[in-house]
């Protein structure tokens, strides 16, 4: 065969090949959040789901605490398409006790578990928001100036008891400390008075991603306002299940929650 006609099905065959362009920002770990952007038009999946991509071509999604398998997102395009596999890292999390909890907190009665199962039916509903709102694609701000006292991922002793992981961080600062928004979002939760967070406010910030706020003291934003990075938005308080004043400031994409050291710009 000549050169000339080797030459050509060589150059065919790589016009086959199909290339995407895309950025992924993030850690790969458990607990990681990953926001990425592709080429307009592009379709996103995430082990083989769909994941929302905006106009622009911007998506986010986050990385559960116990994943140990890899991350696996397809890229289509028109008839084309492309795999990435990315193994996640493993972490240590460490146990960490917590006394002096009034009991009830703890071990609380079937009517507070009433009342727990009520409130838990909101929080959830609220972590499902899926807004086309990009305000995610940003630096995360941190809400509160304070010593980071209890990390994401930690397993709970309270009381003597074990308890669940905890899903975000716990910031000490003095009561009457302003709390501010970490991101540009809409505000689409406030509570004054849950059983376990006490006041909360959860702040949609697009595509699954939310910032929550807990044990406030103060609250001083409206459900639906729209809210820029840095805006006070609440003063730090203790209420709900806490033993002293601090910010338990979380960030969920969905149901998953996400480590906020891992977000927050330095």
């Amino acid at each position: 065969m000549n050169k000339k006609i080797i030459f050509s099905i060589f150059f065919l065959l790589l016009l086959e090949i199909p290339t995407f362009s895309y950025e992924l920002y993030g850690n790969f770990v458990q607990g990681g959040l990953i926001k990425g952007k592709v080429a307009p038009g592009t379709n996103v999946l995430l082990d083989n789901n769909p994941i929302k991509v905006s106009k622009n071509g911007l998506f986010v999604f986050g990385i559960n605490k116990e994943r140990i398998s890899d991350v696996i997102l397809e890229l289509r395009h028109n008839s084309k398409k492309e795999l990435i596999v990315k193994k996640v890292q493993k972490r240590k999390f460490i146990i960490q006790r917590i006394d002096g909890l009034p009991p009830r907190m703890v071990t609380p009665n079937e009517k507070d578990m009433k009342r727990i199962r009520e409130e838990s039916k909101l929080i959830e509903k609220a972590k499902l928001n899926n807004s086309d709102n990009t305000f995610f694609f940003t630096d995360f701000l941190k809400p509160v100036n304070g010593i980071i006292t209890g990390r994401y991922g930690n397993q709970r002793i309270l009381n003597g008891k074990p308890r669940r992981a905890h899903y975000g961080i716990d910031i000490a600062a003095k009561k009457g400390e302003p709390v501010k928004s970490t991101a540009k979002g809409i505000v689409i939760l406030v509570e004054k008075n849950l059983y376990f967070t006490g006041g909360t406010i959860f702040i949609d910030h697009g595509h699954g991603i939310n910032s929550i706020y807990s044990h406030l003291d103060t609250v001083l934003v409206k459900k639906n306002q729209l809210v820029n990075e840095g805006d006070i938005i609440a003063t730090v308080g203790s209420t709900g299940r806490s033993t002293g004043p601090h910010l338990d400031f979380r960030i969920y994409w969905k149901n998953i929650a996400v480590d906020p050291e891992l977000v927050l710009k330095n």
